[in-house]
């Protein structure tokens, strides 16, 4: 299994994905910080991928999502965008809107 296939798994297996630098209790970046609060305000359970403990991630994620930057939110397969994409979203109400109509199973 090639790591862009891996990718292709993992965002196709988790509803709510974000790829970031650390994780949601101890983010290593400003940017994922943001994004991870902004997740949290939105109340469903999310799952992360820390970018730093997994350099092969780091390095093709960029390819596999043709975005550039961290951290990367993926909802139900899709790109939804990076830290000031969610800002917006999240100001305007679209990404509650989003994330509600994810469906997460136990």
């Amino acid at each position: 299994m090639t790591i862009l296939d891996e990718l292709d798994e993992q965002v196709k297996a988790n509803p709510i994905l974000l790829y970031m630098k650390g994780s949601p209790e101890a983010p290593q970046c400003g940017f994922s910080s943001k994004a991870s609060q902004i997740l949290i305000a939105c109340g469903k359970p999310f799952s992360f991928v820390d970018i730093l403990s997994n350099p092969q991630i780091r390095a093709n994620l960029p390819e596999y999502s043709d975005w550039p930057t961290f951290p990367q939110l993926f909802v139900n397969g899709e790109l939804v965008g990076g830290s000031d994409i969610l800002s917006e979203l999240h100001e305007s109400g679209e990404l509650q809107k989003i994330i509600d109509e994810v469906d997460i199973k136990d």
